[in-house]
């Protein structure tokens, strides 16, 4: 996925979970749309840099967009990580039946949008004559604790163990169900289920891939322009996912 042009800056404050105060390069202050309803634990860090993407469009209210934000790590290097949820999707649909997804969802000759499954609805179906149907949930994923591991979600998520019962479902019916972590933060080297933020997510998680639910976790790679920008953004290689006993 490219980028339009980013402008970066220093994050003040992020509030009233769509509010930022950015202080641009230039001097600047000004507010930014956070396209991210989550705790934003570990990226909601003032003082960091961020980069945001301006809008032309008389009709919005805030100009501006928070994309990314730079996060220094223990050994004091600098990793990206996306703070926009809505790109996650774009991310994996580019990726999805290229080279660039995972080998076991490879392959397939349809891909749908937005599929109604139950009461639910899910990222993607793929589906093929020979191999049915696969539905593909995606979920972000920046939380990177102080142990260095990865976790999802960030905050107690209702919604998110929804989705797993429904992929269950969906096993159960005679069809694949992936569950993928798409890990937004190049810090990050594994993914798990967040048991000490929402042990029912990370329960139900070991039940269902118990049932025959599949999970899968991929990073991002970050492309830079010749002013060392972020430019593109696309999905990286597979990475672990640790899953909990009971599994």
């Amino acid at each position: 996925m490219d980028y339009p042009q980013l402008v970066s800056g220093t994050l003040l404050q992020r509030y009233k979970r769509f509010f930022a105060d950015v202080r641009l390069d230039d001097g600047r202050e000004v507010v930014a749309h956070c396209p991210n309803t989550g705790s934003m634990r570990a990226v909601n860090v003032p003082g960091s840099r961020v980069w945001l993407a301006a809008s032309d469009n008389p009709a919005r209210k805030l100009q501006w967009t928070w994309e990314l934000v730079e996060l220094e790590q223990p050994d004091g290097s600098l990793a990206l990580a996306s703070v926009h949820t809505g790109r996650a999707n774009r991310i994996v649909e580019e990726a999805l039946g290229g080279a660039r997804a995972p080998e076991a969802l490879r392959g397939y000759a349809r891909l749908a949008r937005e599929v109604k499954a139950g009461e639910s609805r899910l990222d993607f179906c793929l589906e093929d004559e020979d191999r049915g149907r696969c539905y593909v949930e995606v979920k972000q994923v920046t939380l990177r604790e102080a142990d260095g591991h990865g976790y999802f979600p960030d905050a107690v998520s209702v919604r998110g163990r929804k989705h797993l019962e429904c992929l269950a479902e969906l096993v159960a019916q005679g069809n694949r169900a992936v569950l993928l972590f798409l890990v937004a933060h190049e810090g990050i080297a594994d993914v798990a289920p967040a048991a000490h933020i929402d042990p029912a997510y990370s329960e139900t998680l070991a039940r269902v891939v118990g049932q025959g639910v599949e999970v899968m976790a991929c990073g991002i790679e970050v492309d830079r322009d010749a002013a060392s920008a972020p430019a593109r953004i696309r999905m990286g290689p597979e990475l672990a996912v640790q899953i909990p006993d009971g599994a």
